[in-house]
């Protein structure tokens, strides 16, 4: 969704100095304590000391209406429009983008409740950020609320690479005594083809299964899809990217059920606890990437 009052909501990188100055490069938004009441500071007990987020910036907050927003200056020659896009063509330069800010963001979950957003979300002052806040407002303390004291699982089932398909049916020979050599080639070809598609078939069936299973554990659930190989470092097909908002409670219940889908079709891989990235979506009218509003 996209606001129709750019000028106050999406400001962007002003037109007479493109790609001049600082912006604020913004991480998640938290509730605000006893003292984080909108025109009032926040302790900074209700933070990691000394958080350090991308290119080194030093992590403050900026509270307003019972919320507060985490947020560091960057340098708009590197985060306007423009440069980003060309940034974001560097591989390397966005991993590292990435790892700062995930880290800003765990350091804030493991203190409380947290709603992270969209990596390289920028604005070009804090005043944008705090009407952000105020539109927003609803939406982010029902987030909030949502993944209070709870925590986001990984779950990853792949196609096992050394289970053998199920074996053919015996093929009627043709008449005349048997196949010819041709036939007998094409004929074992579409038999593996046929138990190939019959395994991936079970598997994706086990996969649902765990999903639902695990479903009526998590709090809420979601599937991502499925990661290509370079990004899952592992060769396998994978079937299931399913992610699961826990209670700590039902935690041990909810890692038990894994043991019972690690059979002949599926490896099954348990990845977290994570800050709640699934869960706490809000489109702040952002391309795939974030950007400078």
């Amino acid at each position: 969704m996209r606001d129709h009052h750019p000028a106050k909501n999406h400001p962007g990188v002003s037109e007479n100095h493109p790609g001049v100055g600082q912006g604020v490069y913004l991480y998640a938004v938290t509730p605000a304590g006893e003292n984080g009441t909108a025109g009032e500071s926040v302790e900074s007990a209700e933070r990691p000391p000394d958080l350090r987020g991308v290119m080194g910036g030093v992590v403050r907050p900026v509270p307003r209406g019972g919320l507060v927003a985490h947020v560091s200056d960057v340098p708009l020659d590197r985060f306007g429009e423009e440069p980003l896009r060309r940034s974001l063509e560097d591989l390397d330069w966005v991993e590292g983008v990435a790892r700062a800010h995930h880290r800003v963001v765990e350091a804030l979950a493991a203190a409380g409740p947290t709603a992270p957003v969209r990596l390289v979300t920028v604005y070009t002052g804090e005043e944008q950020v705090r009407d952000l806040l105020d539109l927003r407002h609803d939406d982010f303390t029902e987030i909030l609320s949502r993944v209070a004291g709870r925590r986001e699982w990984g779950v990853k089932a792949y196609l096992r690479r050394d289970t053998p398909p199920p074996s053919p049916a015996p093929a009627a020979t043709a008449a005349g005594g048997g196949d010819s050599p041709g036939m007998a080639y094409l004929r074992r070809k579409k038999e593996s083809l046929r138990g190939r598609e019959d395994l991936w078939r079970a598997a994706a069936e086990r996969a649902e299964l765990l999903h639902a299973e695990l479903g009526q554990i998590a709090v809420a659930s979601r599937r991502h899809r499925p990661q290509d190989p370079q990004l899952s470092g592992r060769s396998e097909s994978m079937v299931l990217n399913g992610a699961y908002l826990v209670d700590p409670a039902r935690e041990e219940e909810f890692a038990a059920v894994l043991g019972g889908y690690r059979d002949r079709f599926l490896d099954v891989e348990l990845t977290g606890p994570w800050a709640p990235y699934s869960f706490t979506s809000i489109d702040l009218g952002a391309g795939r990437a974030g950007g400078v509003r």
